[in-house]
């Protein structure tokens, strides 16, 4: 078996147990309301309503870490930043950076491909009020390891928010790296390496970011072209 082949086994086992997990009754239960509920302007259409798996290029230098599937976004469509702002945001400026063969994501079948990137989540279910509690965070660590296990030729990880440079930092620890004291400090543009792995920081690209011009496009595209610079 090749390297390759390999790798794409693990990762569709991967994507299995992740989808398959329900081991947090809050999240199960509230990520399973939301798609039988519905919001009014998705009301026609059948949510996804499992844990999302991570998607993108197997052989990718950089991780995109977020927070969690959106209730009406990720948990509908079942693709991470897929069908909401946030993710309109985000992937139109991995377009413009050469990491995404398309600038909008609307559905898992809607032809996007990402190019040396792998898009993922800390924690793989919606989370009432967008707020994982830390058991929840932990029972979810695991997968996160795999990934990163898993993407051999990772080089770079974008950690989207506070929440996710936090994740990426707990994940890295586990696989028995050294994380610097005094702990890296999460920030745009913040930049830490751990290991074999650079950890850049994003304001998360919410539209409490996005539409108040805490997050612009050239400050997000600037922080896809330092990861590309660093992969490189």
């Amino acid at each position: 078996m090749t390297r390759a082949s390999a790798r794409g086994n693990g990762l569709a086992l991967l994507e299995a147990d992740i989808v398959g997990c329900r081991a947090c009754p809050r999240l199960v239960e509230w990520r399973e309301r939301v798609a039988v509920e519905r919001t009014a302007r998705f009301a026609d259409e059948e949510y996804w309503g499992k844990p999302v798996p991570g998607f993108g290029d197997p052989a990718a230098r950089v991780l995109v870490l977020g927070l969690a599937p959106a209730a009406h976004g990720a948990n509908r469509t079942g693709r991470n930043f897929t069908g909401d702002r946030s993710g309109d945001f985000l992937y139109a400026s991995m377009f413009r950076t050469g990491f995404a063969s398309q600038p909008t994501s609307i559905a898992r079948d809607d032809g996007l491909e990402l190019r040396d990137a792998w898009v993922s989540a800390v924690n793989r279910c919606a989370p009432p009020g967008n707020k994982p509690n830390p058991e929840e965070r932990d029972a979810c660590m695991p997968f996160l390891g795999r990934e990163l296990a898993l993407l051999s030729d990772l080089r770079v990880i974008v950690a989207l928010g506070a929440y996710a440079w936090d994740g990426a930092l707990r994940a890295l620890g586990e696989r028995g790296l050294d994380i610097p004291r005094p702990r890296p400090r999460p920030g745009h543009a913040a930049e830490a390496q751990i290991g074999p792995f650079a950890l850049i920081g994003c304001f998360h690209p919410s539209q409490q970011n996005t539409f108040t011009g805490k997050l612009t496009e050239p400050m997000i595209d600037a922080v896809f072209v330092r990861a590309r610079e660093i992969a490189d």
